[in-house]
């Protein structure tokens, strides 16, 4: 449970930080999706981009978790499905 922690949170904070930076400058009706206005309301706006930029940061968390894993921590591990971050 430890380790959904160290992705969950962080890509959390960024999300929300992203979602900050992005909306600060951008408007909700000022969006297009597939060259069709995006007729949400703005707080239903503002929530599909939060949970999309978390949905993205906890995506690069669990490639670093991925990646940072050593090739004898793989290879101790048969077929190579150790878990993720350690």
């Amino acid at each position: 449970m430890n380790k959904l922690f160290w992705i969950v949170w962080p890509s959390f904070l960024v999300g929300a930080i992203a979602e900050i930076a992005f909306f600060a400058f951008i408007q909700p009706q000022d969006l297009y999706f597939f060259g069709q206005p995006v007729n949400f309301s703005p707080l239903a706006t503002y929530s599909i981009g939060f949970f999309a930029f978390w949905a993205i940061c906890a995506a690069s968390s669990i490639a670093t978790c991925f990646f940072q894993r050593s090739g004898p921590d793989i290879n101790s591990h048969p077929n190579g499905h150790a878990s993720a971050c350690g």
